[in-house]
């Protein structure tokens, strides 16, 4: 196996740390004395810079250096933290993350306008302080030596004296008694110890800081030198040099390595050709499971079934591998709220619940387009301005919340604002104007709804740079549907709207139930089940009519899947109904036979077959053939539809 490419792996390594700063100055906008958010900040431009220069992204490096002197002075207390210098350094951030994409990019240009902004965020707040009190320094010796491997490992020694250097006046000499004689040099090896005079107005952490990424294998000893009387130095005992054998220094470095060997980085595609190996598995048992029921053999169906045992525990265990927190995908979110309230002037709290929630890899990236324009909607057509906001008795701050919980083998997301809410009338016009509806059509509450996902359709009186030119809903919903999922949309004027959307947790592997409709066999989502009746002759004869059945003192809409398929065969004397629900909705499906549970590997629907819409995928059974997925929103959807139809009817 081939080594990883460093630079790569710097790379992902880069954009964490990134997704660290963000999230520390966005937490700082909600408390500005927050002093663990500036030094969590501090630290990552601090780590940031280091890695850049190490792996050679000079210009990153020289960058973050000017982001991370200006929190260095906020540390210090020489400056206060504003929210004109956390959108500066946020600013400066995203040119961080173009500087790591591109490093050989022309950014001059905007690499001065940035830190012309983070001068003024930080000069402003500043230049009072700087003109009554200049800065105290201290005068520090230091005596170090690097591991032997350093420049193996990547380390730049003159790199390190360089930033040395940058903290004050510094006079550093080389001490060379440990190099060996040229015979015996290994040119890869460090052998120099270095002595070194430093005047500053930085702390000895900001020194150590300097030597983070080799300071456990180093030797430093740090001595700061006390001016008592102008005749006098008096130096405070030695510190323990960071090698020290102190045992909880030892135990706390064991305990770090060890967290670290928690986790392992492993690449995405990676994960999807494990998933692929374990689809083909299940088939391959499927087929061993149908060989071994028609075989009189007994320790073929012992095998087959500890095959089947442990394939489906393979299947459970990759499942988990690739699930991930949706607090991935909501994090994103809150550098997004926080730009759109600086773009429209208003006044906006974002609120996550549910962040807890695990969804399948290639669900949560699928989901991002569709939650950005759904949250910008939210943002810029629901929330009011400040003044409308206290005019109609509300807190001028408007609440955005973004939530997730899940239900069986689906997960919700719910996008909801405490604005406006959606203006039906506007809505119906616009869609008479458009041709959508008839002038005076009965319309119930849902389906008028629904319109605003219609291509082209908003409502917006004007046009802004975010929103108003009906692109993007219909998209949404597209999306959503792509993945298997549902959307829906509840509002009541004044009071603000909700979004819910309903995904599958996975779209690798389900476990299905598999049913006969006359010659072919379809896959019903088992996680959509909810019980199987019977239906009798005389309940299909007395239901002709109306196609309900009575289950528990309620009326349940079913559907005939041999009549919506068109199958052309007699039916089944012993049909069954499979009672499915999305949300609080159930409709029943008539089958002819239950077959039983399914392993279902889920093939995506040719390019020929994607205006087809009752079905959302296929998959292989044991034999070879082929078995169709059944779209059950869709199905729901149409059983609901006619079960409004019935009624309105009379």
């Amino acid at each position: 196996m081939s080594n990883p490419d460093p630079i790569s792996v710097f790379r992902t390594e880069a954009a964490e740390c990134l997704e660290l700063i963000e999230a520390g100055l966005l937490d700082l906008t909600r408390d500005l004395s927050d002093r663990a958010q500036v030094d969590a900040v501090f630290r990552g431009l601090h780590t940031l810079k280091g890695s850049g220069a190490m792996f050679g992204f000079d210009a990153l490096a020289a960058f973050t250096h000017h982001c991370e002197t200006a929190f260095d002075r906020v540390r210090k207390g020489d400056v206060p933290a504003t929210q004109e210098l956390v959108s500066a350094v946020l600013a400066a951030q995203d040119h961080m993350r173009a500087l790591l994409d591109s490093p050989n990019g022309n950014h001059d240009d905007a690499s001065a306008s940035l830190l012309d902004a983070l001068h003024r965020a930080v000069n402003g707040s500043s230049a009072a302080a700087a003109a009554a009190n200049g800065p105290a320094l201290k005068e520090f010796r230091l005596r170090f030596s690097l591991p032997a491997n350093s420049m193996v490992n990547g380390t730049n020694p003159l790199a390190l004296l360089d930033e040395l250097r940058d903290l004050g006046d510094c006079r550093i000499t080389a001490d060379a008694a440990s190099i060996p004689a040229f015979e015996t040099l290994d040119p890869t090896e460090i052998h120099l110890t270095w002595n070194a005079t430093l005047k500053t107005e930085h702390g000895r952490t900001e020194i150590e800081d300097v030597f983070i990424f080799v300071m456990d294998e180093m030797k430093l000893d740090i001595t700061e030198i006390v001016t008592e009387t102008p005749a006098a130095l008096v130096a405070p005992p030695v510190p323990k040099p960071a090698n020290a054998s102190d045992p909880a220094q030892v135990a706390d470095a064991k305990q770090g390595k060890n967290a670290q060997n928690e986790n392992v980085r492993v690449p995405a595609e990676r994960l999807d050709e494990l998933m692929d190996r374990v689809g083909e598995l299940v088939i391959a048992q499927s087929r061993l499971y149908q060989l071994a029921t028609s075989s009189i053999d007994i320790g073929l169906r012992a095998v087959s079934e500890d095959i089947e045992r442990l394939s489906g525990e393979l299947r459970d265990t990759t499942m988990v591998l690739r699930m991930v927190p949706i607090n991935q995908l909501f994090g994103r979110f809150r550098r997004l709220v926080h730009d759109l309230a600086r773009e429209t002037g208003k006044q906006i709290e974002l609120v996550t619940e549910g962040e807890s929630t695990e969804v399948d890899k290639g669900v949560i990236e699928r989901l991002t387009d569709p939650l950005v324009h759904l949250v910008r909607n939210s943002c810029d057509h629901g929330l009011e301005t400040p003044e409308e906001r206290l005019a109609n008795g509300k807190p001028a701050a408007g609440r955005v919340t973004l939530s997730a919980h899940q239900s069986g083998g689906e997960v919700t997301i719910t996008i909801r604002d405490d604005g406006r809410g959606i203006n039906r009338e506007r809505v119906r016009a616009k869609a008479e104007a458009n041709g959508l509806v008839a002038p005076g059509a009965q319309l119930s509450d849902q389906e008028l709804l629904q319109l605003i996902f219609q291509p082209g359709f908003s409502t917006a009186q004007q046009v802004t740079n975010l929103s108003g030119r009906g692109v993007g809903m219909d998209v949404v919903k597209k999306s959503v549907e792509a993945l298997r999922g549902s959307i829906n949309v509840t509002s009541q004027p004044g009071e603000g709207s909700i979004i819910s959307l309903s995904i599958p947790l996975t779209l690798a592997i389900i476990d299905g139930l598999l049913v006969r409709v006359g010659t072919g066999c379809y896959v019903i989502p088992l996680s959509a089940v909810e019980e199987c009746l019977e239906l009798s002759v005389e309940q299909d004869m007395r239901s002709r009519g109306r196609s309900f059945i009575s289950l528990r003192d309620s009326l349940v809409p079913f559907l005939r899947l041999r009549d919506l398929f068109r199958t052309g065969t007699p039916p089944d004397p012993h049909q069954k109904v499979v009672v499915i629900s999305t949300g609080d909705e159930r409709v029943g499906l008539v089958v002819d036979q239950i077959i039983g549970d399914h392993q279902t590997v889920i093939k995506s629907m040719s390019k020929l077959h994607h205006d087809v819409v009752t079905f959302s995928g296929a998959t292989i059974l044991g034999d070879g053939s082929v078995a169709l997925i059944l779209d059950v929103s869709h199905l729901v959807h149409v059983g609901q539809n006619q079960e409004a139809q019935l009624r309105a009817a009379g």
